[in-house]
């Protein structure tokens, strides 16, 4: 039997890629083999989702919000690389304000017979399912749309919600002292765009007041945010800034009772695992698109603020009031929500 390959591209951020995963689980229950090419801090997310069978990464220079510059020879790389591969087909998801095209291009110049992808522009010969979509759907459920217009749906028994790998890793019952057994709530004060972060005042804030109340908090962060996290946690919580890989996240979340973070990778992950989520959301993106999806879950975080569907990495109102205006009492309120239901 001829081994049928598909290659799934995403290339943009870890919450992004996670967000794919009922569209991967479907193109892998029609498939031998799928290989997913990521961009550098997607990758590891890729990793994490059932039914890939390979990763690969490449920076991507019209997608990445870091761009490298283009380089004939990184695209003559990869285009070699594709046709070694030899995929049967490629499925080529993109966010709404992204173009599939030009990878559709650069997989039709490597031989790639087949492509689907979700394009608003004419595709001329790029693609073979020009896809068009709703730009108002989740985007897991977007995603799943391009694989059904492709020829692939879930498998019986599958509800499409995000999933990892599992097992997980063990997690770590203790920290320094600290009572890791599940239970816990995981404060993430970061985020990708500075626009979506809740302020670390506010974080500090919050882990006060969720200890008061008798949580045990975590709090989270990336190698890079250890002085963020480390001014959040104070005295009351526990820091573990730089302290996880993302499998390590994962488990982590897994075992939390609910999750506080804003609108960036870790609520997608959370999600992924089933945890509750107290999403901080700004609204410079839809909420319909990116909250939170197929948990419970409560939304802070004024919708209607003027930076709504602005799409800005950084907040062009100032003193950030879609967030500022969430206090800690409103974020216990919402903890308490969702740990009771």
């Amino acid at each position: 039997m001829v081994t049928r390959t598909v290659l799934v591209a995403r290339l943009d951020n870890a919450g992004d890629v996670l967000l794919q995963g009922p569209m991967v689980r479907a193109i892998a229950g029609g498939s031998d083999r799928v290989v997913f090419l990521a961009g550098p801090v997607g990758a590891d997310a890729a990793t994490l989702l059932p039914g890939v069978d390979d990763v690969w990464t490449w920076r991507c220079p019209w997608i990445l919000g870091d761009p490298p510059p283009v380089d004939a020879d990184d695209l003559a790389g990869l285009t070699d690389r594709l046709r070694a591969l030899a995929p049967d087909e490629a499925v080529v998801s993109t966010s709404f304000h992204q173009s599939p095209l030009p990878l559709a291009l650069l997989l039709r110049a490597a031989g790639v017979p087949r492509i689907s992808a979700i394009s608003v522009d004419y595709p001329g010969s790029l693609l073979d399912v020009r896809h068009r979509v709703d730009d108002d759907l989740p985007e897991p459920e977007r995603a799943l749309s391009l694989a059904r217009a492709a020829g692939f749906d879930l498998p019986e028994g599958d509800d499409g919600r995000l999933a990892v790998r599992r097992p997980l890793p063990p997690a770590q019952h203790e920290h320094r002292g600290h009572d890791l057994s599940p239970g816990y709530i995981v404060l993430h004060p970061g985020a990708s765009v500075p626009a979506r972060a809740w302020p670390a005042q506010r974080c500090a804030e919050a882990v006060e007041a969720l200890t008061a109340a008798g949580h045990r908090v975590l709090v989270t962060g990336g190698p890079g945010e250890k002085s963020l996290t480390a001014a959040v946690a104070g005295a009351s919580g526990v820091d573990l800034g730089g302290a996880t890989t993302l499998a390590g996240m994962a488990a982590l979340l897994d075992g939390a009772a609910a999750v506080v973070v804003g609108n960036t990778g870790p609520a997608h992950l959370a999600a992924a695992v089933g945890t509750p989520v107290v999403s901080l959301f700004a609204p410079v993106v839809p909420a319909v698109r990116w909250a939170p999806y197929g948990v419970p879950s409560v939304l802070l975080g004024d919708q209607s603020a003027p930076c709504r569907d602005t799409r800005a990495r950084e907040c062009p109102v100032p003193g950030h009031p879609c967030l500022t205006s969430v206090t800690a009492q409103d974020v216990v309120a919402a903890v308490e929500k969702l740990v009771t239901t």
